[in-house]
């Protein structure tokens, strides 16, 4: 996968046959745990503090500060997973580049809870060394390669976009909020655009080579990181207690929830990801929607960990419409992006996620006048009615080939 001639890196040739995900990119997943916890945490203050729960826009903002620095930390991973995905993981410029995003993401996660006051720039800080040492390292290791080119792009960019996030670091919250979202929105559009940059060029996202069994069992594994944080959040709400019956229950619910999203998730498409993406006719295309559909459900799990323990703490409740938003709107997302993924493995959607929304959406109404926890239990209904279609569509019959679109 390597030059080994010339102890240059050299892309891995499409065709190759993956290697498994390397303990080190496991040790940097689980970062993430911790990183995702803080997330967690973040959101649970700004829902349940004053004025953020009797104030709908407060809430709103509070919830938009906390996606941009979910969206920063999910930037980082990504980046470095591709990285992974494209070159020799066993070579010591990816290693490196592998333990800076690590301290780095670890260093971010720390920050999160105060990332729009007293810890703003530490946070910044180390995502701008995250972003820009990976580029840098590799352009240096790629030698004469023709990648090199695109390498130098990549740390132009990360460059340019590094002014806004230390500048807004510096800043009123208000304007930080501006300069960070601007930053990853030049980000965004630049690797959607192949990494333009004048007098440089700009490559084309369809002809990137990379180990696409890899990459995809590395989605699988960021999965199976955000919903192992929804557990442990559940865990940590229901261990401060009380143990009465209404706690008990929403805790129950919570771990029946976890359970629902999994087994929904792992049901043909997302165990055969891999497969479609090495059938694809542009791996780097289904690669890179396959991300975007992983974030979509990490973030919709992410607010269903928020919402388990909002509920277990106040099981009886009526719940504002913040709160409810978490608890139906984050299993509401996670069907969403499940959707999407069955289309790029199989290229169809099956109705029962459709029906499955227009429920959970229905329902948000009447929900709002009663308890929390009954909240809880009709997200759980809908997500198991999905499982069992799921279940029965598939029993008896030939496991479903990866049918992919692109």
């Amino acid at each position: 996968m390597g030059s080994r001639a010339a102890g240059h890196l050299e892309p891995v040739p499409a065709a190759t046959t993956p290697g498994r995900a390397t303990f080190l990119e496991l040790f940097f997943d689980l970062v993430y745990v911790f990183a995702l916890t803080r997330i967690s945490a973040r959101a649970f203050e700004d829902l349940t503090q004053e004025p953020g729960r009797e104030h709908g826009w407060g809430t709103v903002t509070g919830a938009g500060k906390t996606l941009l620095l979910l969206l920063a930390l999910w930037a980082v991973w990504q980046g470095t997973a591709w990285t992974t995905s494209r070159y020799d993981p066993y070579k010591v410029p990816l290693q490196t580049v592998v333990i800076t995003a690590l301290v780095c993401s670890m260093v971010m996660g720390v920050a999160v809870p105060r990332a729009f006051s007293e810890t703003a720039l530490m946070f910044a800080v180390a995502y701008v060394i995250a972003q820009l040492t990976r580029p840098l390292i590799l352009s240096v290791a790629l030698g004469a390669h023709p990648y090199r080119r695109l390498k130098v792009r990549m740390a132009v960019v990360f460059a340019f976009s590094g002014v806004f996030w230390i500048s807004g670091a510096l800043m009123s919250t208000n304007v930080q909020v501006v300069l960070w979202s601007s930053a990853l929105l030049i980000e965004y559009v630049a690797a959607r655009c192949g990494w333009p940059v004048p007098g440089l060029g700009r490559s084309t996202v369809s002809k990137w080579e990379i180990a696409g069994e890899h990459l995809a069992e590395r989605y699988q594994q960021f999965f199976l990181v955000a919903l192992g944080e929804t557990i442990l959040v559940a865990g940590f709400a229901y261990s401060m207690g009380p143990f009465e019956s209404g706690h008990v229950w929403a805790f129950a619910l919570a771990l029946a929830t976890s359970i629902m999203l999994w087994r929904i998730y792992v049901q043909r498409a997302g165990r055969i990801l891999g497969e479609a993406v090495v059938q694809a006719r542009h791996p780097a295309n289904i690669g890179r929607s396959a991300a975007d559909t992983h974030l979509l459900m990490v973030i919709g799990l992410a607010a269903t960990a928020i919402g388990y323990e909002l509920i277990i703490e106040h099981p009886l409740e009526r719940i504002p419409g913040a709160w409810l938003a978490m608890v139906l709107g984050g299993p509401a997302l996670f069907l969403a992006g499940r959707a999407r993924l069955e289309y790029e493995v199989f290229g169809r959607v099956s109705p029962s996620r459709w029906i499955a929304l227009a429920v959970l959406v229905a329902s948000s109404v009447p929900l709002l006048h009663l308890p929390g926890v009954i909240a809880t239990a009709v997200g759980v209904v809908v997500l198991t009615a999905v499982a069992v279609v799921d279940a029965r569509r598939a029993r008896g019959a030939p496991p479903e080939p990866a049918a992919t679109p692109f």
